[in-house]
Parts: structure tokens; C-alpha cells; sequence
């Protein structure tokens, strides 16, 4: 029984539900937006993880010793290395995975913003979370949903965009087809001149 590798887009020829695994070609230029978000705030994450751990802070350490502004201790700083080279991952990999990959780690900064700001002057404050580091989870969130998002979750893309044509399959089919004659009756006034 032979099995072929086919997206949801075409199996599902209304359109309607496009899948998050949805193929880029490989050198698209949104691609290019995809790999150096994650690699830029993988940088910034990985600076700041390893400053961190240069301090010789307590791994769950709730002092005011900082970094760049923010507060750390060892349990952030080793986090932060590990978010810092899972992008670095996601920038290798490119495509769809670095994509995929900002959008789902920028939901889970803004998500731990949101519960660090709530364990404040706590006893649960490992991460020793102040104000400034929730404010930074939230830019970071944003930001790497910004870079995930960018050209894929819009309803104004345009009709070259990949994601457009897997949305709307049977528009695309019918420009690509108008593209297809509109080359094909340049070409015939060229081969009667040649000829």
C-alpha cells in the first residue's frame, strides 16, 4: 500500500483549515524573518543566561543581584541559556519549525509573565521575578510572536504568499493559471517576430 505525503490544505480542498506544519519553500524570504528572530532573541537570552551564571549567584538565590537591569539567579540564568539555544535550534532548522517555534515560546513568556507577576513578593518567587522581569517576559512574548506571525496569520497577505495559497487553493489555482496565459500571449508575438 503506497502512502503519499500530502499537506491538509489539499486534502481539505475547501480551504478552510490549514495546518501550522504547512511547507515553506525553502529559500522563501519570509523564512529569512523566521530564522533571524529566533536567533536574535536567542542571542539576547543566551547573553543574559550567561551573565547570569557569572555572578556566582545561588541557584535559587531571591537577592536583588542583576543583570542588563533585570534580576537573576542561577535557576533563570540556566533557563535562559536553555530557551536561548532552543531558538539558536529553531534558527538552524528554519522554515516552519523556527516559525512554529517563535510563536509557541513567545505564548509562554507572555503565560510567565503573567504567573510571575502574580508570585511577586512570594515564597514561590524562584525565579526571583521583579517587576522589570515581567516586563521583559511580555517584550520577549511579543516579540517572538511577532517574528512567528509575521507573514503567516493575517487575513491582508498577499496572493504570492504560501500560506495565501493554502488557504485559498482554488484562487490561486485561477491566478496561477491567468499568470500562465498572460506569459504564454507574450511569448506568441516574440516567436512570430523571430520567425
Amino acid at each position: 500500500m503506497a502512502s503519499t505525503h500530502t499537506s491538509q490544505a489539499t486534502q481539505n480542498p475547501s480551504g478552510l483549515h490549514v495546518a501550522l506544519d504547512e511547507h515553506l519553500p525553502v529559500d522563501h524570504k519570509l523564512n529569512q524573518v523566521y530564522r533571524y528572530g529566533a536567533g536574535l532573541m536567542g542571542l539576547i537570552l543566551l547573553a543574559f543566561g550567561i551573565l547570569g551564571l557569572t555572578h556566582n549567584i545561588g541557584f535559587f538565590d531571591t537577592g536583588n543581584e542583576t543583570v542588563g537591569g533585570l534580576n537573576v539567579n542561577g535557576a533563570l540564568s540556566v533557563l535562559s541559556i536553555c530557551v536561548g539555544l532552543l531558538l539558536f535550534v529553531g534558527m538552524v532548522i528554519g522554515g516552519n519549525f523556527a516559525s512554529t517555534l517563535n510563536m509557541v515560546l513567545g505564548v509562554l513568556f507572555i503565560v510567565s509573565g503573567f504567573v510571575n507577576l502574580g508570585l511577586l513578593d512570594t515564597g514561590a518567587n524562584f525565579l526571583n521575578f521583579r517587576i522589570q522581569n515581567v516586563l521583559f517576559s511580555f517584550v520577549v512574548g511579543v516579540m517572538l510572536m511577532w517574528f512567528g506571525m509575521y507573514g503567516r496569520v493575517s487575513s491582508t497577505l498577499p496572493h504570492d504568499n504560501p500560506y495565501w495559497k493554502a488557504r485559498h487553493p482554488d484562487e490561486a489555482a485561477t491566478e496561477e493559471q491567468a499568470r500562465v496565459e498572460r506569459m504564454r500571449a507574450r511569448e506568441l508575438p516574440e516567436a512570430g517576430r523571430q520567425g
